[in-house]
């Protein structure tokens, strides 16, 4: 007896359907569907309103914060030029941890029904919904929680002086990630390089999935060894 496939009901919550698809999640995730009105995730109102952060929350709530440990640093004896090539490291290491992240952990192969769901959740939903324009960013709320560990582990790796600076630098990082890749889905970039970033980004979503791992850069893509070829991109058309 075959087993019937499972359908998503797009008119009801998501996020506790799409661990029922099994081994067929994957496809499904690749195959976006483009509209800037995203689903509904939660049944619930609060955990349905967790889901959703306007992209500007996050400048306006993270860039105090990286003005403020950064004057930690300078309270500490570090000189500008000092904590300004702490900030520059800390940008180096948030894009390695961007195209870390982003490969090796959202674009994780899950087929039982909870890994499904976690995944969904942390990326899965943004391939299948890539235009929602209130999911792009990060939740305020889950970044806060993730910069506990990370303050912890700066501190037993760095000097009482380096480490705020160092968090300044990878917090500064995301933030300009985090803008950016809204910026790639919703805006109309005239400017080269934006325009290059872009297109980048966009054949990452609807060309090859598995390549173009960067999105503020391709420097890793390049460093790793996935860069989407030219003749790549052009069979997938």
């Amino acid at each position: 007896m075959v087993a019937e496939r499972f359908t998503v009901d797009l008119d009801k919550p998501l996020v506790f359907q799409v661990g029922h698809l099994g081994e067929e999640y994957q496809e499904w995730i690749h195959q976006p569907i483009v509209c800037v009105e995203g689903p509904r995730f939660f049944q619930s109102d609060f955990w349905e309103f967790l889901t959703r952060t306007v992209w500007w929350a996050i400048p306006t709530i993270w860039l105090p914060v990286v003005c403020y440990v950064l004057s930690i640093s300078a309270r500490k004896g570090l000189t500008f030029p000092q904590i300004g090539l702490i900030v520059a490291l800390g940008v180096l290491t948030w894009t390695l941890l961007e195209y870390t992240l982003h490969r090796f952990l959202f674009h994780i192969e899950t087929k039982s029904y909870w890994a499904n769901t976690a995944h969904y959740l942390l990326h899965g939903c943004h391939h299948k919904h890539p235009q929602d324009g209130l999911r792009l960013v990060f939740p305020p709320t889950a970044t806060a929680i993730l910069l506990v560990p990370l303050w912890k582990l700066l501190h037993l790796i760095a000097t009482p002086a380096t480490a705020p600076a160092m968090l300044g630098g990878i917090l500064f990082g995301y933030v300009m990630y985090d803008v950016t890749h809204y910026y790639l889905h919703h805006g109309q970039p005239k400017e080269p390089t934006f325009k290059h970033l872009k297109k980048y980004h966009l054949n990452h979503h609807f060309r090859i999935q598995d390549k173009g791992y960067g999105i503020t850069s391709s420097l890793w893509d390049r460093v790793f060894g996935t860069l989407p070829g030219i003749k790549a991109a052009q069979k997938k058309l």
